[in-house]
């Protein structure tokens, strides 16, 4: 996601230099007018090259569009000069409510990004943490760039508009590796968790246990597997059971997932805590559970060693509304028409094809 703002950014910021280049060399309409031309050029290359519409670049473009047009018809580029900030106050609002309120509106924009990459709790609070930090860097910025367009240089408003902007957030992106590095993860990489906070084994690929780690320790360093339990229910019809997340959950709300997933808690046997998922989730005892195969999930984040398992059972299920809506039994035929469609969560729809090449379902 992060990759795609600026890239969008850097296009916004073209007209710019362009505007900057032209106006010293043959006057400010000329310069307002090659602006508007290179933010059009733009905008029907990406559509001509990809066949889709950019929002963002759509959004600039018009704002270029329209206050080229004005500062044109009042031969005054001061309005031309505050189109940055008029963009930055629409990312203010949207961080600011990601920010400040229960919406996650920032997480949700991602999902368009990162489809295929799992989202933990731990992401969720950094990225609420993050948000707040960007709103206050942010409105400083655009204070900035409309003080600068006012009683700054043409040059020195370039600067701040489009130069400070990448200065900025290089320094929060390093701030923030710095920060998951060398600070918030316990040294060494496997530690014992602080007062209650809950423990994991670490474990190699084999399941070997190396360690011991807490939740915040493992959630955000992806060196640290640790194993969590997954398990599929299947009818005799040949339906597999779904769970739907609570619309409550930051993490995928509303997505149908796995029957039963869970994490291992520390000294904690594969077996029991299979059983101990499926009492907690679904209220059933999965004894007559078969494991079919493990497998290593990576995400930028964390490493989990998966163990799956398949049981045939028909019901009847009592599902804990804290966790899950609602739950039901999907025939494959729907499973494989949905795929993709956002509807599943990106774990279930990647150990989906895994049963699926391999026949287990």
């Amino acid at each position: 996601m992060k990759n795609n703002i600026l890239k969008n950014f850097a296009v916004g910021f073209l007209p710019i230099f362009v505007f900057i280049i032209v106006d010293s060399l043959y006057g400010i309409t000329a310069g307002l007018i090659t602006a508007i031309v290179s933010g059009v050029a733009y905008f029907i290359y990406y559509y001509v090259r990809y066949r889709q519409v950019e929002k963002m670049i759509l959004l600039d473009t018009a704002l270029i569009v329209i206050t080229g047009g004005v500062s044109i018809i009042l031969k005054n580029a001061i309005f031309f000069k505050l189109k940055p900030a008029i963009i930055e106050a629409m990312m203010i609002v949207l961080v600011g409510v990601h920010a400040f309120s229960d919406k996650p509106v920032l997480l949700n924009m991602s999902k368009r990004y990162m489809a295929d990459i799992p989202i933990n709790e731990q992401q969720i609070t950094l990225m609420k943490q993050l948000s707040r930090l960007l709103f206050v860097v942010l409105f400083i910025h655009t204070v900035l760039i409309v003080y600068s367009a006012f009683y700054w240089s043409e040059e020195a408003w370039a600067f701040v508009s489009g130069g400070l902007f990448y200065i900025l957030m290089g320094i929060i992106l390093v701030g923030q590796f710095v920060y998951l590095k060398f600070i918030k993860r316990p040294l060494p990489g496997i530690s014992a968790a602080a007062g209650d906070e809950e423990e994991f084994d670490v474990v190699d690929e084999e399941g070997k246990i190396l360690g011991v780690a807490s939740r915040s320790a493992v959630h955000g360093n992806p060196n640290l597997i640790h194993p969590t339990v997954h398990l599929h229910v299947l009818n005799k019809k040949g339906q597999l059971y779904l769970q739907k997340r609570s619309a409550n959950k930051d993490l995928y709300p509303g997505k149908w997932d796995t029957a039963v997933g869970g994490h291992v808690q520390k000294g904690e046997l594969i077996e029991e805590a299979l059983k101990r998922e499926a009492m907690e989730e679904l209220g059933i005892d999965p004894k007559n559970a078969r494991p079919l195969f493990r497998y290593v999930m990576r995400n930028p984040y964390e490493s989990e060693l998966v163990h799956v398992f398949r049981m045939v059972y028909d019901g009847p299920f009592k599902i804990n509304r804290d966790e899950i809506e609602i739950g039901r039994f999907w025939s494959m035929f729907e499973i494989r028409k949905m795929m993709g469609q956002g509807v599943f969560t990106p774990n279930f729809e990647q150990e989906f094809q895994i049963l699926e090449k391999h026949k287990l379902l």
